[in-house]
């Protein structure tokens, strides 16, 4: 198992718990679990509403909510089904936002519409003249889920940090996991590529001919002062621009009562790279030379800028969540620290929406996992192993 994050972890565990036999070991690059994507997100437990209905986001994203939920309480991870309500500001965002109920609705989701009184009602201080009250989304710690999860693989396989995993190599009778670090290689049965920021690359240097390729948006994230978290009761957010592939910046009640303002989406200058001084040659050129990428920033110039504007001025970003909740100050936000979103790219400049999973020989590669896979992350595994365990 390559990457000791939310869905490899997963994947382990599910391996374990339908053969409590089985050998399992979980190799991870960092000195330690959930480092990047698991321990840099938001912790929105998703209910399944934006996602077209009978894709494997919504089928996934239903189970996983149900599964995670049981889990935690199994767990004693914390765990709040608050609800949230998605924002209409004006009128031409109306049909973004029937569209959105419709897809609900047809995924079972638990949501209501209301006007501008009943969005009051919910959140004091939000501007709208109408929403969706999505009752079932929540929030969780997922490191917490992460630690949990390991806890489960170590009591009969393990989890090995610090420890990078360079290829994994299909054979007649198994897989050879090799390592950049010169340790010696290892035989398994079956390997799974849960690597994220870096799965397309385990991929194809395991032999694995993938035309996509991973392209990294760093998300960055603002925080409410202690004495501004009253504007904020749960989840707000805006009606998504069905023109742009992300979601815009919300207002995310952590459980920890903290409240995280954002995030944006510019492009990363590195596949780790959380701010804009951590720039890696590599990765910036492995991003600016495909042309999938050229493609999307020619499509969505104007918005890509107005990103990288909120990025680098406080007093943008804070004007976009004015649209939303109008009393915010500059003095109410401090900075935390950003995520990157390992996003699958089309050669075409297409985002991949749906999760990938391709299976060769006996490996299984995870290949796009975007947001709401934290949510799915359970049921993800479920589908990985079953893959995995193929003849």
């Amino acid at each position: 198992m390559v990457g000791g994050g939310i869905v490899g972890l997963a994947v382990a565990a599910r391996l374990l718990e339908s053969d409590p036999e089985r050998r399992v070991v979980v190799f991870e690059k960092e000195s330690a679990i959930a480092r990047h994507q698991t321990g840099r997100n938001s912790g929105v437990l998703h209910s399944g509403l934006y996602y077209r209905p009978g894709s494997s986001k919504a089928l996934n994203c239903r189970e996983g909510k149900a599964l995670m939920e049981a889990f935690c309480a199994a767990e004693r991870v914390p765990l709040e089904l608050c609800g949230k309500v998605v924002v209409a500001t004006d009128e031409a965002q109306l049909p973004a936002l029937d569209e959105l109920e419709r897809r609900g609705r047809a995924n079972g989701v638990d949501l209501e519409r209301v006007d501008a009184a009943g969005l009051f009602e919910l959140e004091p201080h939000a501007r709208g003249i109408a929403a969706l009250h999505v009752k079932e989304a929540g929030i969780v710690d997922y490191v917490a889920v992460c630690e949990r999860l390991a806890a489960r693989v170590t009591e009969r396989g393990e989890v090995r940090t610090g420890l990078r995993v360079a290829a994994l190599e299909p054979g007649p009778d198994g897989v050879t996991v090799r390592f950049e670090s010169g340790a010696p290689p290892e035989h398994f049965d079956v390997a799974v590529n849960c690597a994220g920021l870096h799965c397309d690359r385990v991929a194809r240097a395991s032999g694995l001919e993938w035309p996509q390729r991973i392209v990294p948006f760093r998300g960055e994230y603002w925080e409410l002062v202690p004495e501004a978290r009253h504007l904020v009761r749960n989840l707000i957010y805006p009606t998504p621009d069905p023109r742009f592939p992300f979601l815009g910046v919300h207002f995310t009640r952590m459980t920890d009562g903290s409240v995280e303002c954002g995030p944006n989406a510019v492009l990363a200058l590195a596949r780790e790279g959380y701010r804009w001084r951590d720039v890696s040659v590599r990765d910036t050129l492995d991003a600016l030379s495909y042309r999938g990428f050229q493609r999307l920033a020619v499509r969505h110039l104007s918005m890509g800028l107005g990103e990288i504007v909120r990025s680098i001025s406080k007093t943008a970003f804070v004007r976009a969540l004015q649209r939303l909740v109008p009393a915010v100050r500059a003095e109410h936000l401090v900075r935390v620290p950003a995520g990157v979103r390992a996003q699958t790219l089309s050669p075409l400049g297409a985002l991949v929406d749906d999760f990938v999973l391709q299976k060769d020989g006996a490996v299984v590669h995870v290949l796009n996992a975007p947001s709401p896979a934290a949510t799915s992350s359970l049921a993800i595994a479920r589908r990985v192993a079953d893959l995995a365990l193929q003849p």
